[in-house]
């Protein structure tokens, strides 16, 4: 169950990395930047990390939620898709009111906290994330 939740915690991490990375190349909304900022945490905020070390404190994160939703799906037998589709969005949902914190505390050059066409970047990268878990645990439950 634990190897589930990392394995899908990393894909699910990834597939958000790798939209908003292509969002901001290509439209340079930096949501990827603020998806990767950490510039505002004591300790290892001030610390200039390489960008794929920022990546992995992202995936991290990932990780964790990815656990969770293993766990959390495990726990409730019999679970219809439905249900499965439920847990994922519930589980995301936090993330997406994330943007205005993280944006407001950023030390680094990130979208504006009212740039609208980012917060949608920055909804539909995470509604991605949350149809990953769904994809991820459907597609990997039956080979790990």
């Amino acid at each position: 169950m634990l190897r589930l939740g990392i394995s899908i915690g990393m894909l699910s991490g990834i597939i958000l990395g790798l939209c908003l990375k292509w969002i901001e190349w290509l439209t340079g909304k930096q949501v990827y930047t603020l998806l990767l900022n950490v510039d505002f945490i004591p300790i290892i905020g001030p610390i200039q990390w390489p960008e794929w070390v920022e990546f992995v404190f992202h995936l991290l994160i990932a990780v964790v939620i990815g656990i969770v939703f293993v766990y959390i799906v495990g726990k409730l037998n019999n679970m219809s898709i439905r249900k499965i589709v439920l847990c994922s969005f519930l589980l995301t949902l936090p993330t997406i009111p994330l943007y205005f914190p993280l944006t407001l505390f950023a030390l680094k050059p990130t979208p504006a906290v009212d740039d609208l066409l980012a917060i949608f970047y920055w909804t539909a990268g995470h509604l991605i994330f949350a149809a990953a878990l769904v994809f991820g645990y459907i597609i990997l439950k039956r080979r790990l």
